[in-house]
């Protein structure tokens, strides 16, 4: 089974518990081990974060996942079947952080592109703007925008693709207080609407708010997954925070 097959058949008789597991995964660069037998899984649905400082291998781990650079041990399976590199864009969309493309361009026509190459409507087209907060900025040059809006631009480029899952290196970054709060809403909208996201982020407060699941990562190596009350279990922190229980495993 591909993941082609799957996102044009996306109704299965029964919701599955795993959408896609990532197994035993491990990069080298020459002596220094990035990942270490790194394993976990997504459900349908589901927002989880990749937790760790910087230098904790979560960057690393998302481009490994997407394909963009190759592991040297490990798989990721989606439905359970192996997922080459070479179909994990079929499955999988990768947001990088601090990514901004064609700064030349107006943001109208950036998105425009990008909507008709998923041949995506203007009713889509529209909805997603509105969502994403882009409107305002829609006849200025991607190079005048500030990071918050250039932030806005690649989430809405994100959430015209199709893709069951999305993977997202620091969704936050660039954004203040309220802002953060509203894209967390735009994220609990988009899992609700049948996507799954695995979220890159170095903020424990933020990601306490928004993720259902953490994996969280030290030096390359899980130290631990789980919902924050398994989590709290495991450390016998009992209604802990999530920076606690981080501590507390790593």
């Amino acid at each position: 089974m591909t993941a082609s097959s799957v996102i044009k058949n996306p109704h299965v008789a029964e919701q599955p518990a795993v959408l896609m597991q990532v197994a035993g995964l491990n990069k080298h660069y020459g002596e220094q081990r990035a990942l270490i037998d790194v394993s976990f899984d997504v459900g349908p649905r589901e927002v989880l974060g990749l937790i760790g400082p910087n230098g904790a291998g979560k960057t690393t781990l998302l481009e490994t996942i997407a394909g963009i650079i190759p592991a040297d041990a490990g798989e990721v399976h989606w439905y359970g079947a192996p997922l080459s590199a070479a179909h994990r864009r079929d499955a999988i969309f990768y947001l990088p952080d601090g990514l901004r493309p064609w700064e030349d361009q107006f943001v109208v026509r950036v998105v425009e592109f990008f909507a008709a190459v998923y041949g995506r409507g203007q009713s889509r087209i529209a909805e997603t703007i509105h969502l994403a907060g882009l409107a305002s900025v829609l006849n200025k040059r991607v190079s005048t925008l500030s990071k918050g809006y250039g932030r806005r631009l690649m989430l809405t480029l994100a959430l015209l693709t199709p893709q069951p899952v999305l993977l997202m290196d620091e969704p936050f970054d660039g954004f203040d207080l309220r802002q953060t709060r509203e894209i967390m809403g735009v994220i609990r909208d988009v899992a609700s609407r049948g996507r799954s996201l695995v979220l890159a982020i170095h903020q424990l407060v933020d990601a306490e708010r928004v993720c259902d699941r953490f994996v969280l990562l030290g030096d390359g190596q899980v130290r631990g997954i789980g919902t924050l009350n398994e989590l709290c279990a495991r450390t016998g922190k009992a209604s802990a925070r999530l920076e606690d229980v981080f501590l507390a495993l790593t």
